[in-house]
């Protein structure tokens, strides 16, 4: 049997290590995209501190992101990382109460100009690898559970903590590339299809002109005439949830079903709601209800079976465009992930334009590691999450040394992914923008 180590002596003195080697792939993208410079250029405002410029303390903030460290009072711990200040380029790294004070200045005044970078990369990147001719547009809203004092916190739908102030966003992404396209922070008392044609507007203004095709998956908090209205004048396709009215359950109680062998039926029936300019095609999914008590039914239930309606445009049949409004759930896991593996769900100060300029520097982040999978990793790595991706590639055991007067960044020799971290650098390199 193998005796536990004798006699070994700590000290404190490695001053070239770090636990975030992987940064250094993140930090080559950077540099190829011109991020730095863009920041500089872009983000412009009067800044009382000269220590920082605005690009270092956004790659300050944006950084912890990926790296998954969460709130902002943890990234002291990138203060004591001399190497990763070093990878990065940073001269040093803010404490907390800097980053903070930086959000609150610069959301009036440099919000609305990091929104204009923001675009400007996604319409240089949802060319790459080629120009679209299709674009999905997946719209939901979320709630953001608040505690403390958040300005503009306000008690709205929250069924995970019921009563609880909250904010409540409304996020729209490339059903296709899953690129974040739009989205804003609301106050969490509102609607769900309160700001969805403004938010419509914005998206359809970034659309290349190669796109010939949209088309909008909702659920039901947008389903609304002025959403059908502005869509139909767009002449994109749409398939939206309906909301069960008594008219609707009137109908569905009265079609007739086509089964499949799976379990669900489908019909179908042209409907005209008040205040609408003219009838549409509702789809109609209906399964029985599951005799384990247990399971639980989301769908609108009435008898044995439980309902779901989508209203559509589109020519495809009631099964295929059920399945096709089905690939919307991507969307939840997106938010789920934003949510999980970067710190949506963590609201860093009491002021609300703060906490908005630090939402979509999140969002930012988030299309940045998007981009960098899509363009940059092998093909088995792209759709892993964030967090996937930190445990693989990201936080790996680095030694910068120095050899004929050369910095080294020194991995593991064992690294599980190092053909995955050379076909990086390799497409890092060859990337053309």
């Amino acid at each position: 049997m193998k005796r536990s180590p004798k006699n070994v002596q700590m000290s404190f003195s490695g001053e070239k290590l770090t636990h975030f080697g992987g940064v250094y792939l993140i930090q080559e993208f950077f540099k190829k995209i011109n991020l730095r410079s863009l920041l500089t250029q872009y983000i412009r405002f009067p800044q009382r501190n000269n220590r920082y410029s605005t690009a270092e303390e956004m790659l300050a903030l944006i950084y912890p992101i990926f790296l998954g460290i969460g709130r902002i009072e943890a990234t002291h711990l990138l203060k004591q990382n001399g190497v990763f200040q070093y990878l990065t380029g940073l001269p040093s790294y803010p404490n907390p109460t800097t980053l903070r004070r930086f959000l609150l200045r610069m959301a009036p005044l440099a919000l609305p100009k990091l929104r204009r970078l923001h675009d400007r990369l996604l319409a240089i990147m949802i060319a790459k690898p080629q120009l679209p001719t299709k674009i999905i547009f997946d719209l939901d809203s979320t709630v953001l559970t608040l505690y403390g004092k958040q300005e503009m916190a306000c008690i709205g739908y929250n069924p995970s903590k019921r009563g609880r102030p909250s904010y409540h966003p409304l996020l729209c992404f490339n059903g296709i590339s899953k690129d974040f396209w739009h989205g804003e922070l609301r106050p969490g008392d509102s609607h769900t299809s309160t700001g969805t044609v403004e938010l419509l507007k914005d998206s359809f203004s970034k659309i290349p002109p190669p796109v010939k095709r949209i088309v909008v998956r909702a659920d039901k908090g947008v389903y609304d005439h002025k959403t059908i209205e502005y869509l139909e004048r767009r002449k994109a396709f749409f398939a939206i949830v309906a909301k069960i009215t008594k008219p609707i359950k009137r109908k569905i109680g009265s079609l007739s079903y086509k089964k499949y062998s799976f379990g669900i039926e489908t019909s179908e029936f042209m409907y005209q709601p008040r205040g609408w300019e003219k009838e549409y095609r509702f789809v109609v999914i209906r399964r029985p209800i599951p005799e384990d008590p247990t399971e639980q039914i989301s769908l609108f239930a009435m008898g044995k079976y439980s309902y779901q309606v989508i209203v559509t445009n589109m020519r495809l049949s009631s099964l295929n465009t059920w399945r096709f409004y089905n690939g919307r759930a991507s969307v939840e896991l997106i938010i789920k992930e934003l949510k999980g593996d970067y710190p949506l769900a963590k609201v860093p100060t009491k002021h609300f334009a703060a906490n908005e300029a630090y939402f979509h520097i999140l969002l930012f982040s988030y299309n940045l590691i998007n981009w960098f999978k899509r363009l940059c990793l092998p093909k088995e790595f792209q759709n892993m999450t964030l967090n996937t991706l930190r445990t693989k590639l990201l936080l790996i055991p680095g030694e910068l040394v120095r050899t004929n007067n050369k910095p080294v960044l020194k991995l593991p020799s064992n690294f599980m992914y190092k053909d995955a971290f050379e076909y990086a650098l390799k497409n890092i390199k060859n990337l053309q923008l």
